[in-house]
């Protein structure tokens, strides 16, 4: 799948939160849809996120930056990084969604400043980063009460490119359980299916973090298109899962006479 899957076939990625260009550039080769780095509960520093971004494969997997926090200078150095887009947390209002758009815009249309990084292969550039784009250049995070009160109002901000949820801190702020909140999404008066109805009038994409596969399907009922399934971390486990699955009878599984002999070889 690419990034212009149609919207029924959910564009499935990996959230990278250990920090480590090169694992993330192998995860961005391996067929995942898009790769979300993760700069606010995340390894990623400054220097993390610039040398995954020069890591990057060609043709390039996509790939977001969630910033630390909804700062100008956080979301322009993301992006002259080499980013695709902005993932920004914590918006809660439309003011705070026209700061996000602001920042990550060329005027006339905002007031990003012309600067790619040295080595950097920024995405865009002035003049290009207007209307809707194949990759959401900015993304807003809904995962407070009140940025579900404003959804409808954030969603119709001019830049907005996706509303992002975030289900655990939105399941926190709600006072619910997570899974009980990603159970709910059928019906009508729930939280995320008042912000995919958000997104579906606004003619916006809906994106959100799952962490899980099973938690990625629910999402993906939900009407989500744009779905975190699992974290790099988690790939590790995942492929030892996969690794034991494929081993015929038991040779899968350590005996303790093995674990015996790899402590004694050690």
């Amino acid at each position: 799948m690419t990034a212009t899957t149609p919207v029924h076939a959910p564009l499935l990625g990996t959230w990278a939160t250990l920090g480590e260009p090169r694992l993330t550039a192998e995860i961005a080769r391996s067929g995942v849809d898009w790769v979300g780095l993760d700069a606010q509960h995340g390894h990623f520093d400054d220097r993390a996120l610039r040398d995954t971004l020069a890591h990057r494969p060609t043709p390039a997997t996509p790939m977001l930056v969630r910033v630390a926090a909804n700062e100008a200078a956080l979301i322009g150095r993301a992006l002259d990084a080499g980013a695709d887009g902005v993932v920004v947390p914590l918006v809660d209002s439309v003011a705070d969604a026209e700061a996000a758009v602001a920042a990550s815009h060329y005027p006339p249309l905002g007031t990003r400043s012309w600067g790619p990084l040295p080595g950097s292969r920024p995405v865009s550039s002035p003049g290009s980063d207007g209307g809707m784009h194949p990759v959401p250049l900015c993304a807003v995070m809904i995962e407070t009460a009140a940025a579900l009160d404003a959804v409808e109002a954030i969603a119709a901000v001019p830049g907005v490119d996706m509303i992002f949820v975030g289900p655990f801190d939105l399941s926190l702020a709600l006072g619910l359980q997570v899974d009980d909140l990603l159970a709910a999404h059928a019906g009508q008066d729930s939280p995320l299916a008042r912000i995919i109805r958000a997104c579906t009038r606004a003619g916006l994409r809906a994106g959100a973090y799952a962490g899980t596969p099973e938690r990625a399907a629910l999402l993906a009922a939900a009407g989500f298109q744009w779905i975190a399934a699992t974290t790099d971390a988690a790939l590790v486990a995942l492929g030892v899962e996969e690794m034991r699955r494929r081993m015929p009878g038991d040779q899968g599984q350590p005996t303790q006479d093995s674990l015996n002999a790899g402590n004694a070889s050690s």
